[in-house]
């Protein structure tokens, strides 16, 4: 049976917020995954917009190459913590980055499920 333990993002100091500091490619990494293909990494990330206007948000799954890696999505201004990444799955080492359209005012939060066969 798998196990499953709860972990911070592998960016995330004592589970910190994440600035976005990136406004292109390679973003700002957030989680690297656990390597191999046995087990996987369960991702919940939820963004936080702390400027006073709409911010586009682009988070390269994996890879960079759009449409195939991208999650894109825009965050209203001072809108609390939008979730982004509703336990997607990923492994094998791959990363996820994200890069903002304005600099310094998105946050990341979030934390990983690792799935252990």
């Amino acid at each position: 049976m798998a196990t499953y333990t709860k972990r911070f993002l592998s960016e995330s100091v004592n589970g910190k917020a994440i600035l976005v500091a990136a406004t292109s490619t390679p973003g700002t990494l957030l989680h690297t995954a656990v390597s191999g293909t046995a087990d996987m990494d369960e991702l919940w990330i939820y963004a936080n917009n702390t400027s006073a206007n709409a911010v586009k948000l682009t988070i390269e799954w994996g890879e960079a190459t759009a449409p195939n890696g991208n999650i894109e999505v825009t965050v209203l201004q001072e809108s609390g913590l939008v979730c982004i990444a509703p336990g997607l799955i990923i492994q094998n080492g791959l990363t996820v980055r994200a890069f903002a359209a304005t600099t310094n005012v998105i946050t990341i939060h979030g934390y990983n499920h690792r799935i252990a066969a």
